[in-house]
């Protein structure tokens, strides 16, 4: 059984307007990667269950990419969506209103290949960038 790792961020606009940032494709591709080196030049997600999340993220120089890919096992309008990657893991995404603002949490299976703190990190990057964007509008 792999290892859950949490990440959560408070982001300064409300549940309603922080959902449509985080699901619609248009915003995805502004805020989902880690650094600026990174892009996110593809997002198609449809959002239902059974529905399919697809994001493309590429290194800004070309020199690598790949295809982030899931189907939803459950999407609760404006507080939770669940998805399996299509090697097997689980995703959970929580958006809990408080008053202005809404706190973002992310709870994730751990993959084998790299060490438990990098993906943390690296996850939660992608969080931090886009609490920026959602603050920055």
């Amino acid at each position: 059984m792999s290892q859950k790792i949490h990440i959560q961020a408070t982001v300064n606009v409300p549940t309603a307007k922080a959902w449509t940032l985080w699901t619609e494709p248009d915003h995805i591709t502004n805020w989902n990667f880690a650094s600026d080196d990174w892009r996110c030049p593809r997002a198609e997600n449809d959002l239902r269950a059974g529905g399919r999340l697809l994001y493309r993220m590429e290194a800004v120089d070309g020199s690598f990419g790949f295809d982030f890919d899931a189907i939803y096992d459950e999407v609760v309008h404006e507080a939770r969506v669940a998805y399996t990657m299509s090697d097997g893991r689980q995703v959970e995404t929580t958006f809990e209103g408080l008053g202005d603002s809404t706190r973002v949490s992310t709870t994730f299976d751990a993959e084998q290949e790299n060490p438990a703190e990098m993906q943390r990190t690296g996850w939660q990057a992608i969080l931090e960038n886009f609490k920026s964007y959602a603050e920055s509008l």
